[in-house]
């Protein structure tokens, strides 16, 4: 490599490093952003994220942690998102909107029903105070050429499925958005069997997007001994008080016909679904242990069951206390099923933003270069 292709190669890196996106790239916000599950792979295919929101202030200590702003970054990081719904016009202008949001009951009466009445109807009243009611009002003003939405499972059938059917009406038939959606299972890329529901949206109704053609690993996926660290804190391995305790609970649910209670797992299962009272007693995913009781998943080993880092990494920073952590990434996204979504995403936000002007790399000063690194 010669002197000019190496100080430029440099150079990009400084932008990259600094402004977040490279150039070309699609400016994006992270709404109910949680600790960034979102935010990885839509930076890891180089773009850029202006507008962050998250309530919980450990969430944002631990979101801060992983992304660390530059002195001169102009990204916005807001706490409760409804007061920026109130002014979306102080929300940077995006290409792409991401928003894990709450899944919440709508008071619905129904479009004929208003009709008759001689009512309003529509997200403005069918939503008000939820919310999607918020998301809503920043999708209607800003009218982002693409966005992803994620949510439980069950919000397809949440309130008898008149809650869906509001948030695809909304988004279709009020928003002006051409929507799919699917329900995703994360074993393919992680050990844990955890379904979500996405929400992809285009403003361009003539965008191909399909969901069949998500690229999923093939094969029955990885274990659960892919993730687990052979050496751990003794402080995990349940007390005999709760072990005694869960095991009785199962016992007494067994003989009401129940299924509830603990579930053990070895290396070579896969584990149910991680969640946000993990914290509590760790019953839902107990690994078990030669010759002792079985223990907790560490927040380290709970990090790479969500893909937040690979097996044997440990470099996703986690600050907060271990209940935090196991409240963190229960409520997360899997980081590896939103890279693929990201990816087949990534060419039709590039067809959808149909010519919208995108802002070029911010240029900073070059540092030197350290001593041999201008030439070979």
């Amino acid at each position: 490599m010669n002197a000019r292709l190496r100080l430029e190669k440099l150079r990009q890196t400084v932008d990259v490093r600094c402004t977040g996106a490279r150039p070309g790239g699609f400016r994006f916000i992270d709404l109910f952003a949680g600790i960034g599950g979102f935010r990885i792979p839509f930076e890891g295919i180089g773009r850029q994220c202006v507008f962050t929101a998250e309530r919980d202030r450990f969430c944002r200590e631990t979101y801060s942690a992983n992304f660390p702003e530059p002195a001169n970054s102009e990204h916005i990081f807001a706490e409760d998102m409804r007061p920026w719904a109130d002014a979306p016009e102080k929300i940077p202008a995006h290409e792409v909107l991401l928003a894990g949001f709450p899944c919440q009951p709508f008071s619905i009466a129904g479009v004929s029903k208003k009709n008759a009445l001689g009512r309003p109807h529509g997200f403005l009243c069918d939503t008000q105070g939820t919310l999607f009611y918020d998301l809503a009002r920043i999708i209607d003003h800003h009218q982002p050429p693409a966005f992803l939405l994620e949510n439980v499972k069950n919000l397809e059938r949440h309130d008898g499925g008149k809650t869906f059917a509001t948030i695809i009406h909304v988004l279709e038939n009020e928003l002006g958005y051409r929507v799919f959606h699917r329900v995703i299972s994360s074993t393919p890329w992680v050990p844990q069997k955890r379904e979500r529901i996405f929400i992809v949206g285009f403003r361009d109704h003539g965008i191909g997007f399909d969901f069949d053609q998500l690229a999923v690993p093939e094969g029955d996926g990885p274990k659960l001994g892919s993730i687990l660290d052979r050496k751990v804190d003794p402080k995990y391995t349940l007390t005999e008080n709760m072990w005694t305790y869960l095991q009785g609970y199962r016992e007494k649910h067994r003989k009401a016909g129940n299924g509830f209670g603990f579930a053990l797992f070895d290396p070579n299962d896969v584990a149910r679904t991680l969640s946000a009272r993990y914290c509590k007693d760790g019953s839902e995913i107990l690994i078990a242990q030669k010759g002792n009781r079985p223990r907790r998943l560490t927040p380290r080993e709970c990090a790479r069951l969500m893909g937040f880092e690979k097996p044997g990494q440990t470099d996703w920073k986690i600050p907060v206390s271990d209940t935090q952590g196991y409240r963190q990434f229960g409520n997360a996204v899997v980081v590896p099923v939103v890279k693929a979504i990201a990816q087949l995403m990534q060419p039709r936000i590039i067809e959808a933003m149909n010519g919208r002007e995108v802002p070029q790399t911010v240029q900073v000063p070059l540092p030197l270069p350290e001593p041999g690194i201008a030439a070979e």
